[in-house]
């Protein structure tokens, strides 16, 4: 079932008719991922347990293992991530303390490889 169209940070997203669009296929799949990652946790008052809560890195020291290892177990936690061949995760920081992320993982239902970044503490 398609959920609105709404990239995490955006506004929502007009379809080709004028109403508001709509994400299927991949692209849901990685709108959610996104969404769980960039959420903190008990931010979903029905939800508790949602949510990795990488804002908690932003301001401390880079810490690139404890980073990686929070995303790949939400990553887990979403249908649409394939579990073979597992998800990768890049961290890096960089001099102003902004750490940059790549996930790249399966998406279950297209078979399709999806790669997305994002940063934490700063604008990409």
């Amino acid at each position: 079932m398609p959920d609105l169209w709404h990239q995490f940070g955006e506004d929502l997203q007009l379809g080709v008719t004028g109403d508001l669009g709509l994400a299927t296929d991949a692209a849901l799949g990685q709108q959610r991922v996104l969404r769980r990652l960039l959420t903190s946790l008990g931010g979903y008052i029905w939800q508790p347990g949602y949510g990795a809560s990488l804002g908690q890195f932003v301001g401390q020291p880079s810490n690139a293992a404890g980073i990686r290892g929070v995303i790949r177990g939400q990553l887990f936690r979403e249908a649409a991530v394939a579990r073979m061949p597992e998800p990768t995760v890049g961290v890096r920081a960089d001099n102003d303390g902004i750490v940059y992320v790549t996930v790249r993982y399966t998406d279950v239902p297209s078979e399709q490889t999806q790669i997305f970044d994002f940063s934490l503490g700063g604008p990409v």
